[in-house]
């Protein structure tokens, strides 16, 4: 039997280095995913995948910063709290989930899109003016879609909408633009139809950053 050719010891031994360090780097790489994943479910809401109040505050703001071709959009769902007494939470929660989808759906990869609390939702994304009620109204129906839950049945829902942009309200404030497309929301809350705040929206009474007398002001929180 012939002996096996040696090895030079300078290749083995480098080989052996960088064996030995592959070993920590590896520890710290899967170290490193991990805590990433975790860092990301920390600024995701976990039923619906959409952006918790505060990751969707900074990234919003980043957007209206940076482009002035830009819309922020707030949601409510319609009756939410009937479907939870007549249905179930789980119904409610299957409602969330659905509306969470469809809203990432409409607004695409580069919008900032989150679940502010409840049945309440926001988005800010670049909507050039000649296309807001066009998309507006494509974002309206398909809110308007029924959520077949997973036994089967189907439900009617529904949501509004309100809309604010900075070349019409004359600010870049997050906190004024969310609050004058809530104060439109309420304009339009279950007519179907989406609407778009004017400055005259701007001078709707507001608590913690929400219309005056709206259900839930009271316990708000700290505005956006």
């Amino acid at each position: 039997m012939l002996p096996l050719p040696r090895v030079p010891t300078r290749i083995g031994q480098r080989t052996l280095l960088l064996t030995t360090a592959a070993v920590p780097l590896t520890g710290w790489a899967l170290h490193a995913v991990a805590l990433h994943k975790q860092l990301a479910a920390t600024r995701r809401d976990p039923l619906t995948g959409l952006l918790r109040r505060d990751a969707y505050t900074a990234r919003a703001r980043r957007l209206v910063a940076r482009h002035d071709d830009v819309a922020v959009i707030m949601i409510d769902a319609d009756k939410f709290k009937r479907i939870n007494d007549e249905f179930g939470h789980a119904a409610g929660d299957s409602v969330l989930a659905t509306i969470g989808t469809r809203l990432t759906t409409w607004a695409g990869p580069r919008a900032a899109v989150g679940r502010l609390g409840g049945d309440e939702f926001a988005i800010a994304l670049k909507l050039p003016a000649d296309r807001r009620e066009q998309r507006l109204d494509q974002l309206v129906r398909m809110l308007h879609k029924p959520v077949v839950l997973d036994d089967g049945r189907t439900l009617d829902v529904a949501a509004s909408v309100g809309a604010a942009s900075p070349d019409v309200i004359g600010t870049r404030d997050l906190s004024k633009l969310q609050r004058a497309a809530d104060a439109a929301l309420y304009d339009g809350k279950h007519s179907g139809r989406a609407v778009q705040a004017t400055v005259a929206h701007t001078t709707v009474p507001s608590i913690n950053g929400r219309r005056a007398g709206r259900p839930g002001t009271a316990a708000w929180g700290r505005a956006a």
